[in-house]
């Protein structure tokens, strides 16, 4: 499975907009490659944050017949049946990258999983831990885009 961004490319800097220090509004992310899916999830996270793995973006039940979320996914609990789960900066939506000034480059993963169900059966506002549990022996297949970013 591939995921893209029209903004970045894999291993590539995230444009500032997408940050804390810019508009703080998701990147475009695409995705394709998986047959027989039945809805996606996506997760973006930071395993470079001092505190351990810091989750910026929870978003499941997305229909199969939707391949991308636009740039700009409105925070809000559930937008046309997709529906967003809390980050760790305990808000609905996306989170942009915000690494500790002076902390050095850290890298940001958009995980795009495939699943074999319509929905995980959970409401708007779930946990990632949440998630994840519901998304075991589900998974037809996953993709990641990784992205980087600093602050000075």
């Amino acid at each position: 499975m591939k995921v893209f961004s029209s903004a970045f490319e894999y291993g590539e800097v995230i444009p500032k907009k997408y940050t804390c220090e810019g508009e703080d509004i998701s990147p475009p992310i695409r995705w394709e490659g998986v047959s027989g899916a039945r809805s996606f999830v996506l997760i973006m996270d930071d395993p470079d944050a001092p505190i351990g793995t810091f989750t910026h973006w929870v978003v499941y039940d997305i229909p199969s017949n939707v391949n991308e979320l636009p740039e700009n996914f409105p925070k809000s609990k559930e937008v046309n049946g997709i529906k967003q789960g809390v980050n760790d900066f305990g808000r609905v939506g996306y989170g942009g990258p915000c690494p500790p000034r002076g902390h050095g480059y850290h890298r940001y993963f958009f995980k795009v999983y495939a699943l074999d169900v319509e929905s995980l059966g959970l409401p708007p506002e779930a946990t990632r831990r949440e998630v994840e549990e519901r998304m075991k022996g589900h998974i037809l297949g996953s993709g990641e885009l990784m992205g980087r970013y600093k602050r000075d």
